[in-house]
């Protein structure tokens, strides 16, 4: 596991490279990335000091059996984001004088992110930034449970690759 830390307030992911597939993205990028997307949708501005989240790099069947377990889907799927906050949310003094505040974690399925990947015609390396990125916002209380919403958070995804300089990377 590699901790990364940036952001002011900081930013801290714990990185758990699994899947042989997960080096296709450093671990400088994915502090990079978790950075400008926090600052992008103004984490920064908050007063809170400091941020952490898990992230998972894993492959199908470790997937699939989170997703049996969780939403009781027998299947794999892309990613997966638990959310810390979703339970009881601690009183903000609280937040302000303890350790950073655990977002939660994300997994994703590399397997699933290949075959993605390959079927859109673009790399793993964007791929795996699009799912990351979802997860992210669901970390922040972002859902999807109809048409319209959905809508609204790939458009916030699509922003969060723009703003970590991130364009589609067509395969070639």
């Amino acid at each position: 596991m590699t901790a990364l830390s940036s952001f002011s307030p900081t930013l801290e992911v714990a990185l758990e490279p699994e899947h042989p597939s997960a080096g296709v993205v450093s671990a400088q990028e994915w502090a990079d990335w978790f950075t400008q997307w926090g600052q992008h949708l103004a984490l920064q501005g908050s007063p809170i000091g400091a941020y952490e989240l898990s992230l998972r790099l894993t492959d199908d069947g470790a997937i699939a059996a989170l997703n049996q377990q969780f939403r009781q889907l027998d299947q794999p799927t892309d990613v997966l984001a638990f959310a810390a906050l979703e339970t009881d949310f601690p009183p903000l003094d609280e937040i302000l004088a303890t350790e950073p505040l655990y977002l939660g974690d994300i997994v994703i399925s590399m397997d699933t992110a290949a075959r993605q990947a390959a079927e859109a015609n673009h790399s793993l390396r964007w791929e795996t930034a699009w799912l990351a990125a979802h997860g992210f916002l669901h970390l922040l209380g972002w859902d999807h449970p109809d048409d319209d919403r959905l809508g609204e958070m790939l458009d916030q995804q699509s922003q969060l690759l723009v703003a970590a300089g991130l364009k589609s990377e067509a395969v070639s």
